[in-house]
């Protein structure tokens, strides 16, 4: 693992449309989400190893807002968990997923900077994620690379990190496998990728046991709070 902590990290364009934004969450914002993020793990549909269609269960564990995710689709009702309806999405994640939007994408953001097409105001100003998939990692959780693909938008998504370091591994639209890119998401890093980059494949092939710092709240494990428009109907 790098020394991230102990040099300074400057945004990146990972590919067009994904960008890196390292540090972007405060040590107090990190510490309002893990005190959120613990109140939804609690229901109405608590955190869950997801169930795969062929059998198996995902390591990681997962709590979803405003709608409920399972592979591969979108329900208002958990209904392979509890039959619950899940937690609403909330206004104010709605705002900071516009501003992290807005830090990627906008004026003075990474992805305007570098002169890419899509790093527009109105990609910005109009960014309304109205789900959240909330997934936690244990130190021996992975990802498989994997599309996200079951929304009908194809506005950005926004990944937030906190906890344990991991290896973010972040590909192409064609395939699982090479040309990919190996980034390490640290605690507080923001993630957007849209545009060209949207449906591309990425995964968490490692995570890094006890890199977290106990003052986000979170001691041990790696909780990674992505938001999405899912273009669905109310």
């Amino acid at each position: 693992m790098s020394g991230a902590a102990l040099f300074p990290r400057d945004p990146a364009v990972v590919a067009p449309g994904a960008v890196h934004v390292p540090g972007w969450l405060t040590p107090e914002g990190q510490r309002e989400l893990v005190e959120a993020c613990r109140s939804w793990a609690r229901g109405p549909v608590p955190l869950r190893h997801t169930a795969l269609p062929g059998g198996g269960v995902m390591s990681v564990q997962t709590v979803c807002l405003g709608w409920h995710w399972q592979p591969y689709r979108y329900t208002r009702t958990a209904d392979d968990v509890n039959g619950a309806r899940v937690a609403p999405f909330p206004s104010w994640l709605v705002e900071l997923g516009r501003t992290a939007v807005q830090a990627a994408y906008g004026e003075g953001g990474a992805y305007g900077q570098d002169g890419a097409e899509g790093g527009d105001v109105a990609t910005c100003a109009g960014y309304t994620p109205d789900t959240a998939l909330i997934n936690f990692y244990d130190g021996s959780a992975r990802m498989g690379m994997h599309q996200d693909k079951e929304e009908r938008s194809a506005a950005p998504v926004v990944s937030l990190s906190i906890g344990d370091t991991c290896v973010f591994r972040f590909g192409n639209t064609e395939t699982r496998g090479r040309p990919y890119r190996d980034v390490e998401l640290v605690s507080g890093d923001l993630f957007v990728f849209g545009g060209p980059a949207r449906f591309a494949y990425h995964g968490v092939p490692k995570v890094y046991p006890g890199t977290a710092d106990p003052a986000t709240g979170l001691s041990s494990g790696r909780l990674n709070i992505t938001l999405r428009e899912t273009g669905l109907p109310d």
